[in-house]
């Protein structure tokens, strides 16, 4: 009998199609799993973010602009919206159709943030609170602008709602007559007016480097305010901090300032829709790091991106990554890789439950199958056997004897685990048996015939 006609596969098609069979299910349900993530999983993670930052001339607009150069590697694009300032970013936060994510805002002007639906990402640096007037007498207090032109920054800013809430706590904004007039003047425009004697004092929000400052520091006909009380503003409200700009550390050819000067200072907060995407959190408290880390003239190297002086509650998977830096799949793998797998970690539990079952099924399986195909042999044994025990003293079994060969044959190919040699070796026992009781009859039938011709 050929090898086409033969009654087994030969050993790597049978190899393959028990495996096949006895891993299947597994396969199957991986492959429905894979199919089916992107509806189970998390959305997927936005390639274009926006941004809410401020004036083109502010530190807002500069750090979003650095942020983007950042965030372009690992294939988001960061887009700037401009605006007037904290309070307006805040209301673009708010609004579902403003299309923002993100936003710079000042601290102490989200107070009831919770309510909003915004969270925040880290606090990022600290910015002074400057207070220039003109006049030869020293100005500590507040309570010493009553009555005078004073520019608070314009509506929408974050410096005029903090100038506002000092001047407020400071009797300085009332209703009497010795009330300031305040002015909604953009930062340049205070400067300008305030040198040229068109107002009396003017609030800044901004950092040391900003060019507005040390143009205001060298201008001998105006002065920067000390505040004698930095540490009970500090006290009083949790968003300020007391830092000291020391002499000479604008500038110190120049000795600018020319003495110590206590300041009171809200941190830069980076705040987000609380909706946003949990993979974006990490890429933006990265750039963060990149940008801030290395400290200023008022921060220590390491102090910010920092879960402190926040106004916002800090989002869970921001608190995680300041306390404990990057998870591994972000620390070690390109963003869009461990952002895919990120998504995916909802799916394990399930998954696990799914597929551990049909991990654990498939020795049982697997046994079952070696022992069916051993029993599909004997199969064959039992037909010839009982074939042998039925037929006639002078049948011939010459086409069994055949099977029986070609059985042996394709068993020598045959590969079973260590366990199951006993099984298999009894089989090649029973067929050598068989097929010699077979031979027996065809000799005694040969044998007749014979001494019939004689």
């Amino acid at each position: 009998m050929t090898r086409s006609t033969s009654l087994m596969p030969d050993r790597t098609k049978w190899w393959w199609r028990w495996r096949w069979t006895t891993w299947s299910p597994v396969i199957l349900v991986l492959l429905l799993t894979i199919a089916a993530a992107p509806w189970l999983i998390s959305p997927k993670v936005p390639s274009r973010v926006v941004i809410a930052t401020g004036r083109p001339d502010g530190a807002y607009f500069a750090f979003a602009t650095r942020y983007q150069e950042i965030l372009a590697r690992d294939g988001i694009e960061l887009v700037i919206r401009e605006t007037a300032g904290s309070i307006e970013n805040r209301a673009l936060l708010e609004s579902d159709d403003s299309g923002v994510t993100l936003a710079f805002i000042q601290g102490g002007t989200i107070a009831d943030a919770a309510d909003a639906n915004l969270v925040s990402l880290a606090s990022l640096y600290h910015e002074p609170i400057w207070v220039f007037y003109r006049g030869e007498e020293p100005v500590t207090r507040l309570t010493e602008l009553s009555g005078e032109r004073i520019a608070v920054g314009p509506e929408g800013s974050g410096t005029r709602a903090v100038a506002e809430t000092l001047l407020w706590q400071n009797g300085v904004e009332d209703e009497s007559e010795q009330s300031a007039k305040l002015l909604n003047l953009t930062g340049r425009e205070a400067a300008d007016a305030l040198r040229a004697g068109r107002i009396d004092a003017a609030f800044f929000v901004v950092s040391p480097e900003s060019p507005l400052i040390l143009e205001l520091l060298e201008d001998e006909s105006v002065r920067l305010m000390n505040f004698s009380r930095a540490a009970a503003y500090e006290r009083r409200f949790s968003f300020l901090d007391r830092v000291v700009l020391h002499q000479g550390m604008v500038d110190f050819e120049r000795d600018l300032p020319a003495r110590d000067v206590s300041l009171i200072a809200p941190t830069a907060n980076l705040v987000a829709r609380s909706d946003i995407h949990p993979a974006l959190i990490p890429l933006m408290l990265s750039a963060a790091e990149k940008v801030h880390e290395g400290g200023g003239l008022l921060e220590e190297p390491g102090e910010f991106p920092s879960a402190l002086h926040v106004d916002a509650p800090l989002h869970a998977d921001a608190a995680r990554y300041l306390k404990s830096g990057p998870s591994i799949l972000f620390k070690y793998l390109p963003f869009s890789v461990a952002a895919t797998l990120d998504r995916m970690k909802l799916m394990l539990l399930p998954f696990c439950t799914l597929l551990f079952p049909l991990i654990k099924a498939a020795p049982p399986v697997y046994r079952w199958r070696i022992r069916y195909r051993i029993y599909r042999w004997y199969h064959v044994l039992r037909e010839i056997d009982q074939k042998l025990k039925n037929a006639d003293p002078a049948a011939d079994f010459s086409d069994d004897i055949e099977r029986l060969k070609t059985l042996e044959s394709e068993l020598t190919e045959v590969s079973v685990p260590l366990s199951y040699m006993e099984e298999f070796y009894n089989l090649h026992l029973h067929i050598a048996f068989v097929r010699g009781r077979l031979e027996e009859r065809r000799k005694q039938r040969l044998e007749r015939q014979s001494r019939r011709s004689a």
